[in-house]
């Protein structure tokens, strides 16, 4: 609670409220069980957290959308959002909907489902850690040696995946995207610099999650992975069953199959779940389209079939799910939409921009070394070096070795923050 007040000092009582209110909720669904006043309680509950994040979320949003379509001139709202209510409103909504269900026990003690909510590994930027997932550590954890020794590898390898991958990747984002001209720039530029970005988020999340996960194990919590080298999928469905899995799931078990539309209607589900991926992760329209252009190609995929899908030769898929995925992550990106319709015809250089330019080019000499290592990393590299020594029974030298890199990996990464005045993770603002 003192760190999330840290940065929080006033929205630390509405977390505490939140919870107050989810855990006298999930009593009342216990006492009232299988009848209609629990599915009441579970009903007020949903619509008084759902409310909480659209309020502090979308409130601007939507007055703004509302001007825009109607006479009247609302004046619109700048209301500051609370760190992490995105993510501990959707655990804290996956706690009660499994209260409901009965998959899990209610837990009676209101300082432990404040433990569960303020965890601070994970409060401010995720993952998305549901209840049962540790619901049984929470009063019986037994943290080992190899526990810490797991945790402080993942927090080297998250920290530097953010400070010497992600960080530098922006910079090349930056130039050419941020406070370049981007309507003369190349087709070669916009692919290179989108594909930087596109990374850039990977080892940004990806990062921050091993860094979550790590502090978790150090303290006995067993958390979800929630990336698994995403860029090696040969198709969207599978990508997204790699990327942001824990928010990934969460839609899956707890929209996907609500009848909102009838059981045979499966496509408007699709359509709602994915709406409410992109409108998830901010109050502006390129969020919308992205998440729809996903879950457009998921449905065409499932149009096509799994088998079909399979047919297809490993070269050719990987290369059509690459164009797609870097594709959204340049619409993720523009939050003006003017940017991004200059962004998709520089893709095929309708904007009149030419095919390379020399700065793009330099560009590109100059961080050579840390693109190539980016891609390489965005593989299973390391896991699959790890493996193949284990193969052959060179255990000690897997251990020097991650112990060389973890201390290495650390160094670079304490030397690169000194300088650095600010390094908030992207997932921070969602």
């Amino acid at each position: 609670m003192i760190f999330y007040a840290w940065g929080e000092p006033v929205w630390v009582f509405l977390l505490i409220g939140s919870v107050t209110v989810n855990y006298v909720g999930g009593l009342l669904i216990d006492k009232f069980r299988d009848t209609k006043k629990a599915t009441a309680v579970t009903a007020c509950t949903l619509v008084f957290d759902i409310g909480l994040l659209v309020f502090f979320k979308y409130t601007g949003f939507l007055v703004e959308n509302f001007n825009a379509i109607s006479p009247v001139d609302l004046p619109v709202p700048h209301i500051e959002m609370p760190i992490g209510i995105s993510f501990f409103t959707f655990q804290i909504i996956s706690y009660i909907l499994d209260c409901y269900w009965g998959k899990i026990k209610v837990q009676r003690s209101w300082y432990k489902l404040l433990m569960y909510i303020s965890m601070f590994p994970q409060l401010v930027a995720g993952p998305i850690v549901r209840y049962a997932v540790i619901e049984n550590e929470i009063d019986n954890r037994v943290i080992t040696s190899a526990d810490v020794s797991e945790g402080i590898t993942r927090i080297c390898m998250g920290l530097g995946k953010k400070v010497i991958l992600a960080n530098n990747l922006s910079t090349i984002v930056d130039t050419f995207f941020k406070t370049g001209e981007l309507a003369s720039l190349s087709v070669v530029g916009t692919w290179y610099t989108v594909i930087a970005y596109a990374m850039q988020v990977y080892f940004d999340f990806s990062g921050y999650s091993d860094i979550a996960i790590g502090l978790g194990r150090i303290f006995g919590f067993h958390f979800d992975e929630n990336f698994r080298y995403p860029f090696v999928s040969k198709n969207i469905t599978e990508f997204w069953q790699r990327w942001h899995i824990s928010l990934g799931t969460f839609f899956r078990d707890y929209l996907l199959y609500v009848p909102i539309f009838g059981k045979r209607r499966k496509y408007l589900n699709l359509f709602l779940v994915w709406f409410c991926t992109g409108f998830w992760h901010g109050a502006n329209w390129n969020y919308i389209i992205w998440g729809l252009y996903f879950g457009l190609f998921i449905l065409i995929e499932r149009t096509i079939g799994n088998k079909n899908m399979r047919k297809m030769p490993k070269a050719v898929a990987h290369i059509y799910n690459t164009i797609v995925v870097v594709v959204g992550f340049g619409i993720f990106y523009f939050t003006d939409l003017g940017k991004l319709g200059t962004f998709l015809g520089n893709l095929v250089g309708l904007n009149g921009n030419s095919f390379t330019d020399k700065i793009s080019l330099q560009n590109m000499t100059a961080n050579a070394w840390l693109f190539i290592v980016s891609v390489a990393l965005c593989m299973p590299v390391i896991p699959a070096l790890k493996k193949k020594l284990e193969s052959k029974n060179l255990y000690l030298a897997t251990s020097v070795g991650q112990t060389v890199l973890n201390v290495a990996v650390f160094a670079l990464s304490s030397i690169l923050l000194v300088n650095a005045t600010n390094n908030p993770f992207i997932y921070w603002q969602f």
